[in-house]
This record gives structure tokens, C-alpha cells and sequence, in this order.
């Protein structure tokens, strides 16, 4: 049996919404990632026929344990996977990640998935994932694919948090280095 792998991004959110609702990007194409991924376009395009986006689980740190919320959008575009969800507020895991999201003290995305066509791109020493069956899109602390970054997170009507979350994306990468 394959292991489910993981790949992650800094969670695009325009908005988080009292209500739970948010948007971002769970995957950018064409962008190495940490652990040496790229992901094509059209990778996800044979999954998302199979599987609706309210069929695709929503973790926090991939525990299959608790899902927090659901997906009520996810598709392809130009840019990367595309989604917007829901925090199942009612429940103590989805209250904490919509705080911790308001707050900027998450911001990442990570897609839980098995890969089904990939090619080695010797010259630039990474792995090209041409096509994967996409399993769950989970929220969590330490993404691999630090492109993505967020825009605006909404607390009361205010975005003056996106200073902060700036702040902390940078301290992270640093760390890394």
C-alpha cells in the first residue's frame, strides 16, 4: 500500500470570514517546493472529475483524527488548486484554527495525495508530478512551498494583521536557512 505524501503551501487567504468561510491556494504550478516537487498544470484534472471538492477531507496537520471544516470549491487554475472552504465552527478544532487563521499564527496549506505520473527532471535535480490523486487539503503551521503568502486576513472589518503575518512568514524561512 502507498503512503499518502504531502505537499504544502503558505495558505493564499483573501479573506476569513466570521462565519469560518476562506479562500486560498492549496498548490502553485510550476513552483519547487522543499522537498524538491514541482506540480504541473493539469495535475489535479483526473482527480477533481472523480472526486467533488466536498469529498475531499479539510485537516489541520493532516490528522485524519478531526476534520475541522469543509471544501466547498476547489478547481484548477492558472495559477495553482484554487480552494475555498468552511470551518465547522462548532467544533473546538475548528474554532481554534479559525482563530489561529485570524490571528496570522497559521497561514499554510498542505495537500495530502498519491502520486500517479511523475518524471525526474535531472538538470534541475527535482520531481515533476504530472498527475495526482488528490486525498486531503489540511491546514497547518510549517508549509513547504513558501511562494504563496497571504494577501489580507479580515478580523472585524480590519486587515492590520498582514504586517504581523508578514513578520512571522519571515522569521520562518530564516529559521530554515
Amino acid at each position: 500500500m502507498k503512503t499518502l505524501e504531502h505537499g504544502h503551501a503558505r495558505l493564499d487567504v483573501k479573506s476569513i470570514q466570521e462565519d469560518g468561510t476562506f479562500s486560498g491556494y492549496a498548490s502553485l504550478f510550476g513552483v519547487t517546493d522543499l522537498g524538491k516537487d514541482v506540480v504541473s498544470k493539469g495535475a489535479f484534472t483526473k482527480s477533481l472529475g472523480s472526486r467533488p471538492a466536498s469529498r475531499v477531507r479539510m485537516l489541520r496537520e493532516h490528522d485524519q483524527a478531526e476534520p475541522i471544516g469543509v471544501w466547498t470549491s476547489i478547481a484548477e487554475d492558472a495559477t495553482g488548486l484554487a480552494v475555498s472552504g468552511k470551518l465547522v465552527l462548532d467544533t473546538v478544532k475548528g474554532r481554534e484554527t479559525h482563530a489561529l487563521l485570524k490571528a496570522g499564527a497559521l497561514d499554510g496549506l498542505s495537500i495530502g495525495y498519491r502520486t500517479k505520473s511523475a518524471r525526474l527532471d535531472k538538470a534541475k535535480g527535482v520531481r515533476m508530478l504530472d498527475e495526482v490523486e488528490l486525498h486531503e487539503i489540511s491546514v497547518v503551521t510549517f508549509p513547504m512551498l513558501p511562494a504563496a503568502t497571504v494577501h489580507a486576513v479580515k478580523h472585524n472589518g480590519q486587515t492590520q494583521f498582514s504586517a504581523l503575518v508578514d513578520a512571522i512568514n519571515s522569521a520562518r524561512d530564516s529559521l530554515k536557512d
